[in-house]
């Protein structure tokens, strides 16, 4: 299925480096991190906040299934040209939503730039930072949820 708003934006070797950086983050980290991007908002919708869409994919996800609780969603939808960032019970009990709006902000002024690529890996990279402090990766450790990039 071609998904000509994506292809825009991101090449599929642009979406492997992504995924690869998702993958190099999680090595230091038992947070999950996952990219959802959505071209249009999904029909049935309605009036739905953009964070009320995000939950909706975070549960479709099955991302509140992680054992502690730990995993983080960067929701995109390309069409309108916003982001959210989701992070689970466990994470939010110790990080603040406003941590995540700023990464959320200097992604769109790196979009805003013409540099997704960079401006979504240099999220995901920050955000690796922020779990690794304070989510660091445990011993019995195991990737609970997928690293490649989910596109609708």
């Amino acid at each position: 299925m071609a998904h000509k708003l994506v292809d825009k934006y991101f090449t599929k070797e642009d979406l492997a480096k992504i995924s690869d950086a998702i993958s190099e983050n999680e090595k230091k980290t038992s947070g999950e991190i996952r990219i959802s991007i959505s071209e249009k908002r999904p029909v049935f919708s309605g009036k739905k906040s953009l964070r009320q869409l995000a939950e909706k994919e975070f549960f479709s996800l099955k991302m509140d299934k992680t054992r502690d609780k730990t995993g983080i969603l960067i929701y995109l939808l390309l069409e309108e040209k916003s982001f959210y960032i989701l992070g689970d019970s466990g994470i939010n009990k110790i990080i603040g939503q406003n941590t995540w709006d700023e990464i959320r902000n200097r992604m769109q002024q790196a979009f805003k730039s013409g540099n997704f690529l960079s401006g979504t890996i240099d999220a995901v990279n920050e955000m690796g930072n922020i779990l690794a402090k304070h989510f660091p990766i445990h011993k019995d450790d195991t990737n609970e949820l997928p690293n490649e990039i989910v596109v609708k």
